[in-house]
């Protein structure tokens, strides 16, 4: 007998939000700032999953990455932030659930300014859930000063200025925890240099195989799933390292498996496009020209 299944359960509105997870009211229909020690949800009210049509940002205390990491020397243990874009799919949480601080913001309380075009170009709300942004004692404190700013906000003034202002300390936010992921990058080169390695043994390991030719050009998303990532997060990452995102870095080596079996045999430009993966020659000869400014054929004959 098949097990019965339920479509996730919708959230588009705030009040239904507060209100399944058993919280007062909203005390604004489009951003909300809640403890969630507060959250108590509502029985036979939700299904496995769930999916919300707000911005949403957790900040967890007393989580730790270094388990889930393994890098003892790099990650904080006061708490970490975690961040997803509206129409994310989540779990129903069970019932031992973290302490900490749930920030929501429906897109329309964007509207008219310019951060409903920035929020999207912050990559973190694309991160997986294991690829938090944990944070010092220090960062710790900014990120509450902010969140008690707001909290503030709501509670005691809804004015002509409420607006203003709480856009100002969201853009305000996002920016230290742009910053702060952009340090969390950093301290943590070490064990990002060996997942550099890591991505330069799997690329090696695609072209020498016949992995290319059989499966096509290896993508982002490949990479990411190798090495337990998502893509948001290793592109920001190797940026961080190497001033290039995941596609410009899998583009880099394939620029440098195309000079070697250029420089090293006599297959034809057609062959080696279809070993690397192309469908067309012609696209493998725009692509070469275009990072090395010389044609495979061109660059073939600098070597006779």
């Amino acid at each position: 007998m098949k097990k019965e299944t339920h479509s996730p359960r919708r959230f588009d509105s705030l009040s239904d939000f507060h209100r399944v997870f058993g919280l007062p009211k909203p005390l604004h229909p489009m951003i909300s700032f809640t403890d969630l020690k507060d959250v108590h949800i509502q029985p036979n009210e939700l299904a496995d999953t769930f999916v919300l049509d707000f911005y949403k940002i957790v900040y967890k205390i007393n989580v730790s990455g270094k388990a889930k990491y393994g890098q003892h020397h790099y990650d904080f243990g006061e708490g970490g932030l975690v961040f997803s874009a509206p129409r994310q799919l989540f779990e129903t949480p069970g019932s031992k659930r973290p302490s900490g601080y749930l920030l929501l913001i429906h897109p329309d309380f964007l509207l008219s300014y310019p951060l409903a075009k920035k929020i999207r170009q912050y990559g973190f709300f694309s991160y997986s859930a294991n690829e938090a942004l944990y944070l010092s004692d220090q960062e710790k404190n900014t990120i509450m000063s902010i969140f008690s700013i707001i909290d503030e906000e709501l509670k005691s003034r809804i004015d002509d200025f409420s607006h203003d202002v709480l856009i100002s300390q969201l853009e305000l936010l996002l920016n230290y925890c742009n910053r702060f992921y952009k340090r969390q990058f950093i301290t943590r080169k070490a064990v990002s240099h060996d997942l550099l390695q890591k991505l330069d043994d799997l690329l090696e390991d695609y072209f020498n195989h016949s992995k290319s030719s059989e499966q096509g050009l290896p993508t982002v998303q490949y990479l990411a799933e190798h090495v337990n990532l998502s893509p948001s997060y290793l592109s920001d990452m190797l940026r961080s390292l190497t001033g290039q995102n995941a596609q410009q870095h899998i583009h880099q080596k394939l620029i440098e498996k195309a000079k070697e079996k250029l420089s090293t045999t006599e297959h034809t430009i057609s062959e080696i496009a279809y070993a690397l993966g192309f469908e067309h020659p012609q696209s493998f000869s725009k692509l070469f020209k275009t990072k090395t400014r010389l044609s495979p054929l061109e660059f073939r004959q600098s070597f006779n």
